[in-house]
């Protein structure tokens, strides 16, 4: 028995060691995954940071590298698309240095100022036009000599030529301009008014930013100005009638007396005038009010804010410019008296030319939205090319088909109803004209147009607003206008 006895403790003691080795082997397990976790966290952080987070940390103003580069690199030139200086800096015989910018307010907005805050492509390419990819030997040189050497180019996508019909064309109107390619999402203009010379930034710095005057002539209207949209949003409500009908909305008709009343509010067309008898083409086409809000009080809410949020209203857009978004706010527990107004582009609605533009775009190019951009190539200061950007698609926002049937329809916007002036210039456009009411006085209004030309093989959009103008096909067509022959007739 005693025996027995001994042997029973040896075995107890063998398990309990056992035990204490199996549980030490499951703590080293446990310490190795969460070690590998860390690791692999650590990975997916760093990779994100790389080719997301990393440009807006090293452009930070609060990065100190930049000071430091600023001290051995003289800030490399923004071009045009063909090579023109848009920015550049001169240095004098003292070693003093000083930025220019040959076209004085031109470019104000999209390329940016360099004094009292860095603002446009002189802030989010910042650290490239402080970087220099000369030759390794001569910048060794100009080191160890004391010599600064030259900042790397930014050579944008800017049109010289077009921008400057557009600024032309816009006058001494306050508004916003956004020229673009559908298929490439190439920013070739972006023209904003008020706007202020940037060699003068720091001695008028007070006038610029003294309010009293409401010019705001700092901001970029183009991206960061919201507006009711107007009629432009047609193209959204009738999107969304067309998805909810798709076997029947051909067979749309509507009688327009000029004014009528939908949940409780009184819609009219503007000067009130009777359209009459209509289908959902020639509602589009004359822009009738009453006729959209008849379609638009049809229309699943919830289904309604779906598309405007795949159309980026309430999102981020795929751009570094500063923008501010656009929004909307319906869905189904929204007040019925709210639908009337918004689904013709009133309302609390609200967007910035450039994401109309966007929105634009991507009907030309047949539901794909790409990424838009306005830095074409980075070279040396030689011209030895560093980086070419090349063109991205952001997603497919509407289908093929969809975007075909809104080409129909803008295009007879064009040929018989309210864009009518861009008929016979040459080149077949398709477009989209907005008055949007900003005041209950119905005399104040902003003049809206968006449109792409040719409409086989789209290779323009504009999206134009002129503030308090009036109606979108007497001031904002004008412009479409120039723009369009400017780019065709070269």
């Amino acid at each position: 028995m005693d025996q027995k006895h001994d042997n029973s403790g040896i075995g107890e003691k063998n398990s309990k060691s056992k035990d204490k080795v199996r549980n030490l082997n499951r703590e080293i397990v446990l310490i190795t995954y969460v070690f590998v976790g860390l690791f692999t966290l650590l990975s997916i952080y760093f990779g994100y940071f790389l080719f997301v987070d990393s440009d807006d940390v090293i452009n930070s103003s609060y990065n100190k590298r930049q000071d430091l580069l600023a001290e051995r690199i003289i800030r490399g030139e923004i071009q045009g698309s063909n090579g023109e200086t848009l920015a550049k800096t001169t240095v004098d015989q003292e070693g003093n240095t000083k930025r220019v910018y040959p076209y004085n307010e031109m470019f104000a907005h999209v390329v940016g100022k360099f004094d009292k805050g860095k603002t446009g492509i002189e802030a989010t390419e910042n650290f490239k036009l402080l970087t220099s990819h000369n030759n390794p030997v001569l910048m060794v040189y100009n080191e160890l000599s004391g010599e600064k050497n030259p900042g790397d180019t930014i050579v944008t996508t800017l049109d010289v030529k077009l921008q400057e019909v557009a600024y032309h064309a816009l006058g001494n109107q306050k508004g916003a301009i956004v020229v673009l390619e559908p298929s490439t999402g190439k920013i070739l203009a972006m023209v904003s008014k008020p706007d202020y010379n940037p060699n003068n930034a720091r001695k008028n710095w007070e006038e610029l930013t003294n309010d009293s005057n409401n010019n705001s002539a700092l901001v970029n209207r183009a991206t960061q100005g919201l507006y009711p949209p107007g009629s432009t949003y047609k193209i959204l409500t009738a999107l969304e009638y067309i998805r909810e009908n798709e076997k029947t909305y051909n067979k749309y008709a509507y009688t327009c007396q000029g004014s009528e009343i939908f949940n409780s509010v009184s819609i009219n067309c503007y000067g009130g005038e009777k359209h009459g008898k209509l289908d959902l083409l020639h509602s589009f086409s004359k822009s009738c009010n009453t006729s959209f809000a008849n379609i638009g009080t049809r229309l699943n809410m919830d289904s309604f804010r779906k598309l405007n949020e795949t159309l980026l209203f309430n999102q981020k857009l795929p751009t570094n410019i500063p923008y501010k978004r656009s929004s909307f706010v319906l869905d189904s527990t929204s007040e019925k008296s709210e639908i009337p107004q918004t689904v013709i582009g009133q309302g609390k609605t609200l967007i910035s030319p450039f994401h109309n533009a966007l929105i634009t775009a991507t009907i030309a190019n047949g539901g794909t939205l790409m990424k838009p951009y306005t830095v074409d190539r980075i070279t040396n200061s030689s011209g030895t090319l560093v980086k070419k950007n090349v063109p991205d698609t952001y997603g497919n926002l509407i289908s093929t088909k969809e975007a075909e049937i809104l080409t129909k329809m803008m295009k007879e916007v064009v040929t018989s109803g309210t864009g009518s002036a861009l008929n016979n210039i040459g080149v077949s456009v398709a477009g989209k004209t907005g008055t949007a009411e900003y005041s209950n006085n119905k005399k104040e209004s902003h003049a809206w147009f968006v449109g792409f030309a040719p409409t086989d093989k789209p290779q323009l959009v504009v999206s134009i607003i002129v503030e308090g103008a009036g109606t979108g096909s007497a001031h904002a067509v004008p412009i479409a206008k120039r723009i369009f022959q400017e780019y065709f007739n070269r």
